[in-house]
């Protein structure tokens, strides 16, 4: 007692070391830092694992769901739709009703024959605009003004009704993709010289049409490729990001794109949309938007924001590499179509601002 009173710090001391050293090895391991103890390794952990494991089956099936139902919902638009353009491009429509956008080539210092590729791309794809384009006696500066034009406004009428589909009005987005498309042309022709006749006096012919067959068994292969294509990218894209805002890991990934989104005009909620509509496409992205759409994580406002953005600058890699083909520069190919989808989405901005302002 008489210690405890004169000294009690050396008492404490005293007691600690004694039942240090009375402890066996296996329970000196917290004290020693060498590893985790019994209950970290038999409780703590696995619980953490299982908790991991969990949260990454949920996401991953979650995504599954949703991968599938859009895949099936973008098939009932793509093959009928498909299906339509190539019957119209076997039956020669197309071909007889480029008439209708032959008075704006002059708009566009292209000859008349250049009506042929954009109205092929503009209702189907840019593959069958190639191929006409590569047909024509074109220069290489006309093609490039062809080409800007079919990289924001191509496959009109399919993109139209994906988009429509993920809230936002057909005709408005097409209209802002033709608009876009026609500036972008105007104000980059200057820097050409394109000559809007050619030397020689060329006669554009229908094309000899293959059988009906034939163009159905052509159909059906490509149309077979393109689904088995957008379903490993519809699947893929929408299963990684159940897992991400399962994990938890969608915040972090949003802050990462912010700076990119900012100069975009974008909101970062709108992140990974665009990243997977400007990687793939719209065919692929607009699924994964009608999904979100579902969720009701977006407000209208983003929505329309993205889907002008993407409307005009979509499919970075894919489209315009198809383009180089026929020897086009990759700095006409890629570059205006970014600065137009920027300038355009900070344009709406500023048309919302003064409308609030002036109580439109």
């Amino acid at each position: 007692m008489a210690l405890r009173k004169k000294c009690p710090l050396g008492v404490f001391y005293f007691r600690v070391l004694t039942k240090i050293s009375c402890l066996e090895p296996v329970n000196r391991e917290p004290f020693l830092g060498s590893g985790l103890s019994r209950l970290g390794a038999n409780s703590l952990q696995p619980s953490f694992m299982n908790t991991y494991s969990k949260l990454l089956k949920e996401g991953f099936l979650s995504g599954i769901r949703k991968g599938w139902s859009g895949f099936i919902w973008m098939l009932k638009i793509v093959v009928p739709v498909s299906l339509l353009t190539a019957f119209l491009a076997w039956s020669g429509l197309i071909s007889r009703i480029d008439f209708l956008i032959q008075p704006a080539m002059s708009l566009f210092n292209l000859p008349a024959m250049a009506a042929l590729p954009l109205m092929i791309g503009m209702l189907s794809n840019l593959y069958g605009a190639i191929a006409a384009m590569a047909v024509l006696p074109l220069t290489k500066e006309q093609m490039t003004l062809i080409a800007l034009f079919l990289l924001i406004a191509h496959n009109l009428i399919q993109e139209g009704i994906i988009q429509a589909s993920s809230k936002i009005h057909p005709v408005k987005a097409t209209l802002f993709r033709l608009i876009t498309a026609t500036i972008t042309v105007v104000l980059i022709s200057p820097f050409f010289d394109t000559p809007t006749s050619t030397p020689l006096a060329v006669e554009i012919s229908s094309p000899v049409s293959q059988p009906f067959i034939e163009m159905l068994k052509s159909w059906g292969i490509t149309t077979g490729y393109l689904s088995i294509k957008i379903f490993v990218i519809i699947m893929s894209i929408l299963t990684l990001l159940e897992i991400v805002r399962t994990m938890g890991w969608i915040n972090h990934i949003v802050k990462l794109l912010a700076p990119v989104l900012k100069i975009l005009g974008l909101r970062p909620d709108v992140g990974i949309l665009w990243v997977t509509a400007a990687l793939f496409g719209i065919a692929s992205g607009g699924a994964v938007i009608v999904e979100e759409v579902k969720e009701g994580h977006l407000t209208e406002e983003e929505l329309e924001d993205l889907h002008l953005s993407i409307g005009i600058n979509h499919a970075m890699i894919e489209d315009p590499s198809i383009f180089l083909s026929l020897g086009l520069s990759a700095f006409w190919l890629w570059v205006p179509r970014l600065a137009m989808a920027i300038i355009a989405v900070h344009l709406l901005g500023l048309w919302r601002l003064f409308r609030k302002r002036c109580h439109l």
